[in-house]
Parts: C-alpha cells; sequence; structure tokens
C-alpha cells in the first residue's frame, strides 16, 4: 500500500468515525441512522476504500459503541457486505446501479446486526423485528446517500483519487 493510499484511507476513517460520533449512541440500535454510511458506497468507484471503510467501523465501534461486541458483528457485517459488492462489481458497471445494489447487500445483512442486539445486548423485539428494522434504516440511509456520493464523485475522481 503506498503513501497516497494509506493516507486516503486514513482520512475516510476519521471521517466515518466523526460522523458516526454526531449520531452516537442513537446509531448503535435498531434504527441506525448513520450518515457515515455514505462511504460504504465509495467501494463502488475504489475497491481500494476497503480499508479506510472498515478502519472507520473498527474506530467508531471500539469508542462509541454500548458494547464491544459490536467490533465483531459490526466489522463483520461490514466486511462481508463490502466483499458481496466488490464481487458484484465485476458484473455491474453502472455505478448507480451498483450502489442501489450496495444499498441492498447492507440492508439484507443486517441481520448480523439483528443477531448482536438481539443475544448480547437483549433488545426488545424479536430477531425478525430487529432485523426489518435495522435493514429498513441502513437501506434508506444508503439510498439518501447516493445522490450525496455521485456529488462527490463529479467533484472529486473517487476512482483515481487512490492508486
Amino acid at each position: 500500500m503506498n503513501i497516497n493510499t494509506l493516507i486516503i484511507n486514513a482520512v475516510i476513517a476519521a471521517l466515518y468515525f466523526v460522523l458516526t460520533a454526531t449520531v452516537a449512541p442513537f446509531g448503535f440500535t435498531n434504527i441506525q441512522f448513520r450518515i457515515s454510511e455514505l462511504f460504504n458506497h465509495f467501494i463502488v468507484f475504489n475497491k481500494k476504500f476497503f480499508w479506510g471503510i472498515v478502519g472507520g467501523v473498527f474506530l467508531a465501534n471500539l469508542f462509541l459503541s454500548p458494547t464491544k461486541v459490536d467490533l465483531i458483528f459490526g466489522l463483520t457485517h461490514t466486511i462481508i457486505s463490502l466483499g458481496i459488492t466488490m464481487i458484484l462489481a465485476r458484473y455491474i458497471t453502472n455505478k448507480h446501479v451498483l450502489m442501489l445494489v450496495n444499498s441492498f447487500v447492507f440492508s439484507f445483512n443486517m441481520f448480523i446486526i439483528a443477531y448482536m442486539l438481539k443475544v448480547f445486548l437483549h433488545l426488545e423485539g424479536t430477531f425478525i423485528f430487529l432485523w426489518i428494522t435495522g435493514g429498513i434504516s441502513e437501506f434508506i440511509t444508503m439510498v439518501v446517500a447516493i445522490p450525496i456520493v455521485y456529488f462527490i464523485a463529479k467533484r472529486i475522481n473517487l476512482k483515481e483519487l487512490i492508486s
């Protein structure tokens, strides 16, 4: 990893952390309207953003989450979701479509977070309820983020920002 890639990923991780901190502690329940989730769409433009996104999730869950088990489940959710989107990017070349698919992937995989909330935090409601509410809030957040990320991508070439 060259120094430019390292610095850009560190900035992404820091921005993810700061934006997550603005909604903490509300961003750690089954309703998670975290604007920081917009960085998940950066993977659509360049897979080298992976480490910055994962680093941001790690920092946010380490310092802001009410439970440290979120380090395992939050990171697992992010790594699996980003990995699926990176695989799908081989077949889906339209960035708008891929960001929408990415939104579905992250939302569907909220079952990982729902499991953590039910088993480790003993949140009220059934696993299915926690999964659905978490998935819907994730989907709304990520769909709202699509035009924001597209606007950013028009101003900053996210594909070539990291080499």
